[in-house]
């Protein structure tokens, strides 16, 4: 793990749409410059906290290459290309490699609540899309797919299939499964990953975790947290994480997906924090509490536009 090519904070960046649901692109534009401002060391595209689930074809390739060619090298692009189908999701892939990511995220095959594949075709899904490309491959294993991948199972993977290298693991349980992980896959596993907009991070790099993947509100935040870890300063990344962590409760528990974009369009980073219909908006009386928890840590969200 010592020589992985990704580390550090690699929040996901929200997508950006008007009130009537069309992709503002210049929104999104300066979605991801505060977010290269504010400190990730990489950022994610098209996961689920960016709605990735009300997106058409065409607007994921638009999103994917808008963002691409506006990064401009200045950090790493991991591009979430989840579809059930092998093919799909291989077709996607290779786009998005062809435009520059720096490794894609993915979930195991699922669709809906009950439909899923067994763990010989899920293997047979993940070496197939690995034999498809050459940038590393993130498993994504979240309750959301409704896939149970064992720490057993996703270190076979990692020994077994060239580019499976990164593991987001947003299970309950998440440290102990990430120090499993660890010990079985040992230097197969190069990015051993938290999410869940890092409710678990203390837990999680004390597992062994790397790399942390948030909500795109507050990477400044973030840093200070696992930067102090990194460094050796476990004291003053418990002081950090004790500091941020209402404020993490509130993305994680509260406004959810919808928290990023709210803390942007509040300091002025983007026009308009509205989700694309169906998906309610965020209650008034929520907002609030998470600007007013916000305001109290003082992040860049708050004051880059101004």
């Amino acid at each position: 793990m010592s020589t992985a090519r990704y580390r550090g904070v690699f929040p996901v960046a929200p997508t950006t749409f008007t009130a009537t649901g069309e992709l503002d692109l210049a929104s999104q534009k300066r979605c991801i410059d505060f977010m290269i401002d504010a400190g990730s060391n990489g950022i994610c595209i098209l996961a689920n906290f960016s709605e990735q689930f009300v997106l058409a074809d065409d607007e994921r390739e638009l999103l994917t290459q808008t963002i691409l060619e506006h990064v401009n090298g200045r950090v790493p692009v991991i591009v979430t290309t989840t579809h059930f189908s092998t093919r799909v999701c291989v077709e996607r892939s290779r786009r998005a490699q062809a435009m520059g990511a720096a490794m894609v995220m993915v979930m195991p095959p699922y669709h809906g609540a009950t439909i899923r594949v067994p763990e010989a075709q899920t293997f047979e899904f993940f070496a197939a899309l690995s034999d498809a490309l050459t940038i590393p491959i993130m498993i994504q294993d979240a309750p959301v797919s409704g896939t149970a991948l064992s720490a057993p199972f996703l270190a076979r993977m990692a020994k077994e299939i060239e580019h499976v290298a990164y593991f987001k693991i947003e299970t309950a349980g998440a440290a102990s499964k990430l120090r499993e992980l660890i010990r079985l896959g040992g230097d197969a596993v190069e990015g051993p990953w938290d999410g869940e907009e890092a409710i678990t991070l203390l837990p999680d790099l004390d597992a062994g975790a790397t790399g942390s993947m948030t909500g795109g509100g507050y990477p400044d935040g973030i840093r200070r947290i696992v930067d102090a870890y990194a460094a050796g300063r476990r004291e003053d990344a418990i002081a950090e994480y004790t500091r941020w962590l209402p404020l993490i409760n509130c993305e994680n528990r509260q406004g959810g997906l919808l928290s990023a974009k709210a803390l942007m369009q509040e300091g002025g980073v983007i026009a308009c924090e509205a989700p694309r219909h169906p998906f309610p908006a965020m209650h008034p009386a929520t907002r609030a509490g998470l600007i007013e928890t916000a305001r109290r840590l003082d992040p860049l969200v708050l004051r880059w536009a101004h």
